[in-house]
């Protein structure tokens, strides 16, 4: 080989390296999403830490929407504690990635480790053997979270599994102030004194808790799934009266579904639950707990990796709630909206009708004259690109006011675990993918 072709083969290689390296860059660069805005912190990648895999497509495989700022933690936050959240999987993936929201904090967040691991068994605080990775931002093992603010993490390389438990561990050791947090998990979480991270063992981690703090999105590359679905709604999507640590709101449900029956869409499935949320009202306070349905569509829904479709099950709340709203054109406005935000990202929109609630300590006539008025608009297609009928699937046949027993919780309002499981499986999955083409 002459030296001028000994050349040209060199620059051939370094080539081809440019070429792979951008790729991969490009491939794991953060974005950020939604209404919340994101930060990145500067700094050098750590020796030890994670190493992005390289390919596949970001998808939502769990999230939890902020709902406001955690009693208690006005003052001091959590600092001098790790906070180690149990989340469980919708999907699979090769790496991943976490959002951590200072949405409802009043001053900076210094988050100075983080990580990430699948647990070794459901609900436990203890890591399987090998899977703890240590979780940076922009290269950088420390990151600090203004108020209001967002930030996510580079991508790690870690075989996230579906259907699994996974850790994600936070440590502040400073006061925070306020806590942003989701206060109906249905899961128990824990936390232990110190910086315990990257332990391993959840042996320090004695103290329970039903709440997930900061978190609010893991996402996964993944090569099996092709976007995410993404379910906006209230106590009923958010599961409240479901078995604690089960897993069996009705979006899980749907995710087994989406997993395991033929021809079934692969998508990632993200709860975007609040109880008490309504379509038209937020809460009180600045920024308001519990934001309507109009105020955190582009955060919750818009801002969500992958997002393919919404379904939207909201509206009851606006109802039975105070101030009570009596008009249905109002609600259905505020549902016609949420369509046309959704539409113009793309998204497939799919509408829940309103479930009974007769035997309810807030029941009243004329609100059940409401109801009907919501629900036969949805049920006309003149609100969303298709709908599943919620209320038909659990009603009782011969009180249609009322939820059948087998599905009622005791409360007459929110589904027992089998109720859940027939919501799920009342919506038709192919309805999750076609054109949107509602008439608004």
């Amino acid at each position: 080989m002459t030296r001028r072709h000994g050349y040209a083969l060199l620059a051939a290689l370094i080539a081809v390296v440019i070429v792979i390296s951008s790729a991969i860059y490009v491939g794991f660069s953060g974005v950020p999403r939604g209404d919340e805005s994101s930060v990145q912190a500067g700094g050098a990648r750590p020796h030890g830490s994670a190493a992005p895999a390289s390919t596949g497509t970001w998808v939502g495989t769990w999230s939890a929407s902020p709902a406001g700022a955690e009693p208690g933690t006005e003052e001091a936050g959590y600092f001098g504690r790790s906070l180690r959240n149990i989340v469980h999987t919708s999907v699979g993936g090769t790496g991943a990635r976490i959002t951590l929201s200072n949405l409802y904090g009043q001053q900076p967040l210094s988050i100075t480790h983080a990580s990430l691991a699948v647990a070794s068994a459901p609900g436990s605080p203890t890591a399987l053997d090998g899977t703890v990775r240590r979780l940076t931002f922009a290269g950088s093992t420390s990151v600090v979270i203004p108020a209001g603010r967002q930030v996510i993490s580079d991508p790690a390389r870690l075989p996230v599994p579906r259907d699994a438990d996974m850790l994600v561990t936070t440590y502040s050791p400073t006061p925070s102030g306020p806590v942003t947090y989701h206060p109906q998990a249905r899961q128990i979480s824990y936390v232990a004194q110190g910086d315990r991270t990257e332990d391993p063992s959840g042996a320090r981690y004695t103290e329970q808790s039903p709440y997930w703090r900061y978190l609010t999105a893991l996402d996964v590359l993944s090569n099996d799934a092709e976007g995410t679905v993404v379910v906006l709604g209230d106590s009923l999507t958010d599961g409240i009266t479901s078995t604690m640590g089960a897993n069996v709101r009705w979006p899980d449900v749907l995710a087994d579904r989406l997993r395991t029956e033929p021809g079934a869409p692969r998508y990632g499935v993200v709860n975007q639950g609040i109880s008490g949320n309504r379509v038209l009202s937020d809460g009180l306070g600045r920024p308001a707990n519990n934001p309507s349905g109009l105020s955190r569509f582009g955060r919750d829904v818009l801002g969500r990796a992958g997002a393919r479709a919404v379904v939207i099950d909201l509206g009851i709340n606006d109802i039975l709630r105070n101030p009570h709203v009596t008009d249905p054109d109002e609600i259905l406005g505020g549902l016609r909206e949420l369509t046309r935000q959704a539409h113009t990202r793309g998204l497939r929109v799919i509408g829940a009708t309103l479930m009974p609630f007769q035997g309810h300590r807030g029941y009243e006539p004329h609100l059940e004259a409401v109801r009907q008025g919501v629900n036969a608009a949805i049920r006309s297609g003149e609100v969303f690109d298709a709908h599943v009928d919620f209320d038909k699937a659990l009603r009782d046949p011969y009180n249609p006011r009322k939820l059948l027993p087998r599905y009622d919780s005791g409360d007459h309002l929110h589904p027992s675990d089998a109720g859940y499981a027939r919501m799920a499986e009342a919506l038709d999955l192919s309805a999750l993918k076609g054109s949107t083409g509602a008439e608004l």
